[in-house]
């Protein structure tokens, strides 16, 4: 891979290079590559060009070492290492399906779990019992690498969208939902989200994930949940008055049963965490309201709320 040959003057003089080569070729080995992309492409096909060159020169742009993809394929043109054109190069980029992407995401994550696990002596834990996962949408902004005439307005097209799955103890993305409208609402990937989820996971995420649908998806497939409560949604019912459960650094600890109707039309029972912040937060708030239906005997309500 042309990554290899970047890091290859270092490898005498640094050990943890090597592990590093070595962890990337694993990730990123162009046999792997090329099968994932037979299975899940739909449309494309490889003729002259392979699917894992392009994942190739992209890895050059990701690590900083080329500042565009434009510019990582000049440079392999003159290596004699591109056997299309660069135009060839874009229709194939512009072209992959968001099923390839979360897959190459989703599968090298797999591939480089246990390399990190035979790295770690004691595997970190965030919260013994679960596995952690944090969710955030990031809506591709609009950048410099639009055509010049749009880059100064703020209603352009805007490139497209990801919700993406941290993993903090692995310390990895270890999955990525594609959509390739940019104007989409995060909470419309939601299907392929939740089919995603698992008995023993708790979610955590903000508040545009905060919806009877998706809260109620993760119940039923068996998830747990601690995700900041939005305004308007779920329509939630008090089973009770809030209850002052004691102080953490950054404030008082309120804690309060309520329920929600599941889209059957079933009563979800749910703890309804208060933080009344000390210091108002970034965005002016002085309460700070999550949802969970993690069980206290699992996580107190002080832990959710540090959590």
């Amino acid at each position: 891979m042309a990554l290899g040959t970047v890091v290859e003057r270092f490898i005498e003089g640094s050990p943890v290079t090597v592990m590093a080569r070595l962890g990337l070729e694993r990730a990123l080995e162009p046999q792997w590559l090329e099968a994932l992309f037979e299975k899940h492409s739909e449309r494309q096909y490889p003729r002259e060009l392979l699917f894992s060159t392009t994942v190739d020169l992209m890895s050059l742009v990701a690590v900083g070492l080329r500042p565009s993809l434009h510019a990582a394929a000049k440079a392999a043109v003159a290596e004699g290492e591109l056997p299309v054109s660069i135009t060839a190069l874009y229709d194939k980029v512009n072209g992959t399906e968001p099923a390839v992407v979360r897959a190459l995401v989703a599968g090298s994550a797999g591939r480089l779990g246990p390399v990190l696990g035979a790295l770690e002596a004691q595997p970190q834990v965030s919260v013994p019992g679960f596995q952690v996962r944090i969710l955030d949408g990031n809506h591709l902004a609009a950048s410099e690498k639009r055509l010049k005439p749009l880059r100064g307005l703020a209603g352009a097209a805007l490139p497209g969208q990801f919700l993406v799955v941290y993993d903090p103890d692995l310390g990895m993305v270890t999955d990525l939902i594609a959509g390739e409208d940019g104007h989409t609402q995060e909470r419309a990937l939601r299907g392929a989200l939740l089919a995603a989820a698992r008995p023993g996971e708790l979610w955590l995420a903000d508040r545009n994930f905060c919806t009877r649908a998706i809260l109620s998806g993760w119940q039923q497939r068996g998830s747990c949940f601690l995700v900041r409560e939005h305004a308007a949604n779920p329509n939630r019912r008090p089973l009770g008055k809030p209850k002052k459960i004691g102080r953490i650094d950054t404030g008082t600890v309120y804690e309060q049963a309520v329920a929600i109707d599941d889209e059957a039309g079933t009563g979800i029972i749910l703890r309804r965490i208060e933080l009344h912040l000390d210091d108002p937060g970034e965005d002016g708030d002085t309460v700070i309201r999550l949802l969970s239906n993690v069980s206290a005997a699992k996580l107190t309500a002080l832990e959710l709320a540090r959590l």
